[in-house]
């Protein structure tokens, strides 16, 4: 099953967040790595799981490396994510109101694409490394089951005779 992970950062921790996430997963998944710049929207559900990483900017702003992503996920041609599984890692700073906004931009449109979430967003303040790690070890098994029930889910392929 393909696993994509996709970072939007400013100052280069939603990189060391994805990098830390795909250690984790590479033994059962072989992720791909991506910064959101270097990433086709319409390659989203080519995807079995979706794991975006992403910081929020200032008041509740999306990275520069993020920003077209996002207007083209938030677009209406955006593609339909069903059959398509994902969780949020959202990175930011309390002290703004709009704390994480980027990520939990995402978390929702991702839900209204379709898309059927298997780990739960996290939140990280500015000591992000223990919530972060957290869900990463919530996330292999969340995957996992994910995969397991995808696998039930597909029809039986009949071979003719």
């Amino acid at each position: 099953m393909s696993t994509v992970i996709l970072y939007g950062t400013e100052t280069g921790t939603g990189e060391l967040v994805s990098d830390s996430i795909a250690d984790v997963l590479a033994a059962e998944h072989d992720p791909s790595i991506y910064d959101m710049t270097d990433f086709a929207v319409d390659d989203l559900d080519a995807n079995d799981f979706v794991i975006v990483v992403c910081s929020t900017y200032g008041e509740g702003e999306m990275p520069d490396d993020a920003e077209d992503f996002w207007q083209e996920v938030a677009g209406p041609d955006a593609p339909r994510l069903e059959g398509t599984y994902f969780g949020v890692v959202a990175l930011g700073d309390s002290i703004y109101d709009g704390f994480c906004q980027a990520g939990k931009n995402f978390d929702a449109r991702i839900a209204e694409l379709g898309a059927t979430r298997v780990i739960d967003r996290v939140d990280c303040d500015v000591d992000y490394q223990g919530p972060a790690d957290d869900w990463i070890a919530e996330a292999l098994p969340a995957l996992a089951a994910a995969g397991a029930a995808a696998a039930v889910e597909e029809p039986a392929v009949e071979v003719p005779t």
